[in-house]
């Protein structure tokens, strides 16, 4: 479900399939794992891949999201569908997580 590509700092996180109750916390480890690098300081998460998500999804990322603020690091997301993107707004994640427009402005 999740594929990575490390880049100094930056780490970004394809996820594909849904994002939903059912492997929250399957993904949560995983990224939890990845993040467990205290270098890690900006991770930009690819949802070109993802099909859904509900609100276990929101807590899966806002979890990570607190993880790299308190280390001073930062959280981007890329390639949302319009069904995602709906859910990301409504749920206010859009005032703390920036959506970048391509995986050049998340090299930046």
């Amino acid at each position: 479900m999740l594929r990575s590509m490390r880049d100094g700092e930056r780490l970004l996180v394809g996820l594909d399939g849904e994002l939903d109750h059912f492997c929250a916390q399957s993904v949560r480890r995983e990224l939890d794992s990845m993040l467990r690098d205290p270098t890690v300081r900006q991770l930009i998460l690819d949802f070109s891949g993802l099909t859904f998500m509900d609100s276990s999804g929101i807590g899966v990322i806002l979890g990570r999201y607190r993880v790299l603020r308190e280390r001073g690091g930062s959280m981007g997301v890329i390639h949302m569908n319009d069904h995602v993107s709906r859910i990301f707004h409504m749920s206010g994640m859009d005032r703390v997580i920036h959506q970048l427009d391509k995986v050049q402005e998340a090299r930046r």
